[in-house]
């Protein structure tokens, strides 16, 4: 990837990584002091072999400022473990606002962790964006909201991605984003800005024994 200065790239390849690729680590509002919490697999789980396996682990939500604590298993059903569904700003295994979420162009601008914050910037940052031979049917980046794409609108949304980076450095209950509780946002049902209320699709991914489905 060529850069320039300022933030801004020359050229991004899109090499078709989905939004699940980002799901590993999620920063989330902490449902017991309303500080910085993080959601995680389960400590000591091997290490998924497929980002799509990230759905189905079990989670633990811990915060290290009032040291809450919570976990997560997936639903059983029919044989198959019902996974999350990730969409939406709210963590999808808890249910809990995102830490990392602010107004931009008047939508929500949301992510999960720095690595997401970073990769939204180097896409939104880049005057040429190329996708590689990889089917974009599940791509992050081609599921992107038309908003956030737009040239005019570029500027905002880098700023933005630098306020959620600078966020992501801080803990403190009074350090949440207003986003994270403003239910005035327009819906916007792509895959990365919805309001507060916004929920996750009704269908759930389904694991069966030999992969994800």
């Amino acid at each position: 990837m060529d850069s320039t200065s300022g933030g801004e790239h020359v050229r991004h390849l899109d090499t078709g990584h989905w939004l699940a690729h980002f799901a590993g680590r999620i920063l989330v509002v902490c449902p017991s002091c309303g500080g910085r919490a993080v959601v995680v697999p389960r400590p000591g789980l091997p290490a998924p072999r497929y980002a799509s396996e990230l759905l189905f682990q079990p989670r633990r939500l811990a915060c290290g400022g009032c040291g809450a604590v919570a976990g997560w298993e997936a639903e059983m059903r029919g044989g198959g473990l019902i996974g999350a569904v990730l969409r939406g700003s709210e963590d999808p295994f808890f249910r809990q606002p995102l830490w990392l979420q602010t107004r931009c162009v008047g939508r929500n601008l949301w992510a999960y962790d720095v690595e997401h914050v970073d990769a939204l910037s180097a896409y939104i940052g880049a005057r040429l964006r190329e996708r590689s031979g990889l089917r974009p049917t599940m791509a992050m980046f081609a599921r992107l909201p038309s908003w956030m794409k737009r040239s005019e609108h570029r500027a905002d949304v880098l700023a933005s991605l630098r306020t959620l980076r600078a966020l992501a450095e801080r803990s403190a209950p009074a350090d949440r984003s207003d986003a994270a509780h403003d239910r005035s946002a327009p819906v916007d049902r792509s895959a990365a800005a919805h309001e507060r209320d916004d929920r996750p699709r009704g269908h759930r991914n389904i694991y069966f024994r030999g992969g994800p489905y």
